[in-house]
């Protein structure tokens, strides 16, 4: 061990020796890794080793897709057998949602590049398992590329082949101190001390301690995992080939072949957290005992599922702790406000996930951002108001019981909530609303009339006509909108306006006015579709999508220039959004300054009743609107006053459930659907946007894309002829049998009367008019390109 490395991974796990392999190969060789017992001593050693192509979230399965394809590679590189079984996966259905469920996501694979998954009978599927009972089964979901391997085994083929390329491993050696220094890290082991650049946590179960090490609080939580091994079981024995990997949804349960007999591993419902602030220092090859009275009613529908397990014998049983996030989801990349302080963990699935892991960390170190968009596994998606014990412990424990139990896009999960609400909530609650949550924010949905509970379902919501009489509010009359839920930036100082024109693509506003602002990485990707206010007072405002505070504010530190100060306004500021034909009349009611005078896209102060606002003459509904921007004291009399002012007119609240629906009538993208960190300017139509005359960040790239061939994928906007299910996103687009694009996202257009949705989609099959057709919910549709804003193309409403 040397007393200076570039990197220090702390960790040696799968997902830490991935991180060292990676870095190695991507040629930073200087780096080491830190074990405190040895190589695999903590989640790793007992895990179940499955390999599988299904997860929630699309970016991840593509990740997932890329370490199972990465398995081979290391094990011809590093001389290891990592006992490598590519048996194919069975996902398996037992209710109509859940099948329903199972067709929507085969069609999602599809969309990414998964083509190796097909959909069975289940006929089919006992041809492909012959001990599992079919009874009660709909169908399922065959993978090829799905089965497992030998967790210790692979663990030594990451670091063996790390070593290869130069990268340092060093067991028995626990950290006991992280420092940061002006140039890195001074970590402190028991075998000395190393000076860094870099720190990694990768520690797992131990990512707690060591994330205080720095000062960091990390949202993750150790829970309790059983499974079980069987002594041969006869009916295994007889076959002639191997068992595939298979995941009955209905029963909680996983199963594989082990060796003659089997593994069925158990997600129960009754979840067991375990040393919620990191396992004990000399904890590794230990387990706990098993709780079968906690696991009574999965172990039984596990055995109604294999019949052959009923005379088979337990041979072992694991009980052992891997750490979740509130999401299920690793925690990856740049600690904010922690120069050179990464985190790679909790990544429960690690044999799984960890070389998509350790790819993206890797990319991300090297070259400053990940090829892929990583935002759902991105450490900086939680604030502050994850460090809450009891939040970590509900969410946790929430994602855990639900691992196996279907989300539905309109379904509104309790775990962890209400957190942060803003002042109005309870008067709003009184009157109807539905709430949601962005972040740790609680934001409105829609208003229903008492006694209504929205039923979670892929298709149309029974919420479909509320928001229909919300969306016409907007349409034809006025309407007021809590938005509380944008994020808005102060950017002061003698250099803010040199700063903002580096960062931001676009023309800065002049003073009273406000602008769309795209914002890019180096390499040209997106990194934020935002609006920059100019208050005229030496003061900008940048706004755009709450639950990114996080992400944005690292971002903007990250490029961050003397003589500036950027202030997240996110716990001072707040307001309503008063939209539509009729919305000066309310206003002007209460200004004490001419709001006439207010033309589209200007800001300015102004007196509106009692209440000093921040007021922008915009709407993302398309309409005639007015953004009203409040301290939080001010903000239940800031609504009184403005239901008051428009009650002659019918004034009515709405949700984001309503702009949404408008919102896609214009075209309008959102991040984490039309925008992205993996798209381009000239992707998304964002490069309408850019100053291509001035300097700032990511011109390079983003003018390559636009003086070369330009992207093989461009936005448009699709008419579909949808039967009670609306696109939401990641369903495929065909041509002819071909697929040739996907949705970002899709709504029912209530004042068109159309269902829509925005796509990306071969250049080739962008033409306005162009006939494709479009999977909903599993089944195939026809679809037309249109011209975009199918409402009011000509913007003459929002301008007024």
């Amino acid at each position: 061990m040397k007393s200076n490395y570039r990197v220090v991974v702390i960790g040696g796990g799968v997902v830490g020796a991935s991180v060292l392999y990676h870095l190695a190969k991507y040629g930073w060789t200087d780096v080491c890794l830190i074990e405190r017992k040895v190589l695999t001593a903590g989640s790793s050693w007992h895990a179940a080793g499955g390999i599988h192509a299904l997860n929630a979230d699309p970016n991840i399965a593509a990740l997932q897709a890329y370490t199972i394809d990465l398995l081979p590679e290391i094990e011809r590189e590093s001389g290891q057998n990592i006992g490598l079984h590519m048996t194919g996966g069975l996902t398996m259905a037992g209710t109509p949602d859940r099948w329903e469920w199972l067709q929507s996501a085969y069609r999602v694979f599809q969309s990414i590049g998964i083509e190796d998954c097909r959909l069975v009978t289940p006929e089919e599927a006992r041809e492909l398992n012959p001990v599992m009972s079919t009874d009660g089964l709909l169908g399922g979901m065959w993978a090829d590329r799905e089965g497992y391997i030998d967790t210790t085994g692979t663990v030594q083929a990451y670091a063996g082949a790390a070593k290869k390329r130069g990268a340092t491993v060093v067991e028995n050696n626990r950290v006991l101190e992280l420092n940061q220094t002006a140039d890195g890290w001074e970590v402190v082991t028991e075998k000395g001390t190393i000076q860094c650049e870099h720190v990694v946590n990768a520690a797992g179960l131990w990512a707690k301690q060591v994330g205080r090490m720095a000062g960091v609080e990390l949202p993750v939580s150790p829970l309790n995992h059983h499974y079980l091994i069987t002594d041969a079981i006869p009916e295994v024995a007889a076959l002639d080939f191997e068992l595939p990997m298979t995941v009955d949804l209905e029963g909680f349960t996983y199963m594989r072949q082990d060796q003659k007999g089997m593994l069925v591993g158990i997600y129960e419902i009754d979840h067991d957290h375990w040393m919620e602030d990191g396992a004990p220092w000399e904890y590794g090859f230990e387990l706990q005992q098993e709780d079968l009275g906690r696991i009574e009613n999965e172990l039984t529908l596990g055995f109604q599922r294999y019949p052959c397990l009923n005379d088979a014998g337990i041979k072992t049983w694991v009980n052992g702790a891997f750490t979740f996030s509130p999401d299920g989801n690793p925690l990856v990349g740049p600690v904010p406000g922690k120069r050179g302080y990464w985190t790679a963990c909790a990544v429960m699935a690690g044999f799984l996930q960890g070389g998509g892991v350790g790819k993206s960390l890797a990319e991300w170190m090297i070259h400053g951002e990940p090829e892929a968009d990583v935002y759902g596994m991105d450490v900086a998606r939680y604030g502050d108001f994850a460090q809450n014990k009891r939040y970590i412990r509900e969410t946790t424990g929430q994602f855990y019981s639900r691992r196996f139990v279907m989300t539905y896009p309109n379904e509104q999960l309790p775990a962890g909530r209400p957190l942060k609400m803003a002042p109005a909530h309870d008067a709003m609650t009184a009157v109807g609303c539905k709430w949601g949550v962005s972040w740790d924010l609680e934001v409105p949905l829609y208003f229903a009339p008492e006694g209504f509970e929205e039923t979670p379902t892929l298709k149309r919501s029974n919420a479909h006509d509320i928001v229909a009489e919300e969306c016409k509010a907007i349409r034809e009359n006025v309407a007021l909108l809590d938005i509380t839920g944008f994020s808005r930036f102060e950017v002061s100082g003698p250099n803010a306006t040199a700063w903002l024109d580096r960062i931001m693509a676009s023309k800065l506003p002049t003073p009273g006015r406000a602008k769309l602002a795209p914002m890019l990485s180096e390499t040209g990707k997106l990194k934020g579709d935002l609006t920059v206010l100019n208050w005229g007072d030496s003061r900008y405002w940048i706004m755009g999508s709450y639950y990114l505070r996080a992400w944005h504010m690292r971002w903007f530190n990250d490029h961050m220039d003397d003589g500036v100060t950027v202030r997240d306004l996110g716990e001072e500021v707040c307001g309503f959004a008063v939209i539509g034909p009729n919305s000066q009349q309310v206003v002007e009611k209460l200004a004490e300054q001419d709001i006439g005078a207010l033309k589209f896209m200007g800001c300015g102060q102004f007196d509106i009743g009692l209440v000093r606002t921040h007021v922008a003459r915009m709407s993302v509904t398309g309409e005639k609107g007015y953004e009203l921007n409040c301290r939080y004291g001010d903000h239940i009399a800031l609504r009184r006053m403005l239901l008051e002012a428009g009650a002659d007119l019918g004034i009515r609240e709405v949700g984001f459930n309503a702009m949404l629906s408008t919102r896609i009538e214009k075209s309008f993208g959102i991040w984490s659907a039309e925008f992205t960190q993996g798209y381009t300017p000239g992707m998304t139509g964002m490069d309408r946007w850019i100053d291509w005359d001035k300097e700032f960040v990511g011109r390079e790239a983003a003018m390559a894309e636009r003086d070369g061939n330009g992207p093989g994928q461009v936005q448009v906007t699709l008419e579909i002829e949808a039967d009670g299910a609306d696109a939401s996103g990641y369903e495929p687009i065909w041509s002819d049998g071909n697929r040739v694009g996907f949705v970002t996202s899709g709504a029912y257009g209530h004042h068109t009367g159309k269902s829509l949705a925005m796509a990306l989609v071969d250049r080739e099959q962008a033409a306005v008019g162009t006939d494709l057709s479009v999977h909903i919910v599993g089944v195939e549709r026809q679809a037309k390109v249109i011209e975009a804003s199918p409402y009011d193309p000509q913007g003459k409403a929002m301008r007024g």
